[in-house]
């Protein structure tokens, strides 16, 4: 593709001319020259960049196009993936196992939940998670005491250790005014 030649411009002079006109400068070559190797060498770049374009837009074009049927080809593939694991049998059969598998676990869990061995731990671990919890809130209120006290952050044990402890507030809900 290519752009038509432009008309040179006949009436004005351009700008290098009067430039020249006023500085009184003379050039070797007639005024009329210059304008017309100009318009030549801006003809020439014009094409060049519109060949340079012409061709940047059948490159953009051409992988666009690849890139559409590689998207395509790649759908189809995914397509005929998916369509062998799901018409294999023995993966049917196999999936089929795992779910009576795993409702023969549910049942299990469920029938253990009821067992009284299982209910008698989980009565003691909640019995041992609630002195646990009693324990730490005391030994909190102990150290925020000894904090005060001593300003420091660690204290000696009678054997020789030294335990570091961190202390921090905690913003409880507030109560409902009535």
């Amino acid at each position: 593709m290519t752009l038509p030649e432009p008309v040179p411009p006949t009436s004005l002079p351009g700008g290098d001319e009067l430039a020249a006109e006023l500085m009184g400068e003379t050039a070797s070559t007639p005024v009329s020259q210059i304008s017309k190797d100009e318009t030549d060498a801006e003809v020439a770049a014009s094409n060049e960049v519109a060949e340079t374009l012409a061709s940047l837009q059948g490159l953009i074009e051409r992988q666009a196009n690849q890139l559409k049927e590689l998207s395509e080809e790649l759908g189809h593939k995914r397509e005929s993936l998916k369509n062998i694991f799901d018409n294999d049998t023995q993966l049917g059969e196999a999936e089929a196992k795992v779910e009576v598998m795993t409702d023969e676990v549910k049942v299990r869990k469920s029938q253990l939940q009821t067992d009284p061995q299982v209910t008698s731990l989980k009565v003691q671990i909640g019995e041992l998670n609630d002195q646990k919890k009693e324990m730490e809130e005391t030994l909190s209120n102990h150290l925020v005491n000894y904090h005060q006290i001593t300003n420091s952050t660690s204290f000696d044990t009678s054997d020789g250790d030294q335990w570091d402890f961190n202390i921090h507030a905690k913003i409880k809900a507030r109560k409902n005014r009535d």
